[in-house]
């Protein structure tokens, strides 16, 4: 069960995080508006974008789990992420992940890009239920999967 390369929506192109996206995603990690319902504190080594990058990339062929980089098709530059991680295959189920630069909050582009990796999900993977765990302090979040049809 493998995962496209890239994913368009009319805003945005979803493909596998690449050296060259190290500068942005260390920007998205270590914001800590951004990072305040993570799971983690705001990151602070630049290296830790590159590893990231590099372990994203194998497991991204492995098929492990699919973290793509949300790129601006304006400007070419990753503002975010989306990933499919905890899948279990023979139950047709996976947990979804997200994070989008502050600069760019508000403006529907995460939701374009879940719409996208949702009919990825559900079309091209042959998922049948979707879940995403988020800390019950952070409306927009909330606010956006319930737009997706999330409960």
């Amino acid at each position: 069960m493998g995962s496209p390369k890239t994913l368009a929506t009319g805003r945005l192109a979803l493909r596998p995080p690449m050296r060259g996206d190290e500068d942005a995603l260390f920007e998205l990690h270590a914001d800590p508006e951004v990072m305040r319902y993570f799971s983690e504190p705001p990151w602070t080594d630049r290296e830790r974008a590159l590893r990231q990058i590099d372990d994203d990339a194998t497991a991204f062929e492995r098929g492990d789990y699919f973290r793509f980089a949300i790129i601006l098709n304006e400007t070419q530059r990753m503002i975010g992420n989306c990933t499919l991680f905890a899948l279990h295959r023979q139950n047709r189920r996976a947990e979804i992940g997200y994070a989008l630069q502050r600069g760019h909050w508000g403006k529907g582009y995460m939701k374009e890009a879940l719409d996208a990796l949702l009919a990825h999900a559900f079309d091209d993977l042959d998922l049948n239920r979707l879940e995403a765990d988020i800390d019950p302090r952070n409306a927009a979040s909330a606010v956006c999967l319930e737009r997706l049809g999330f409960v």
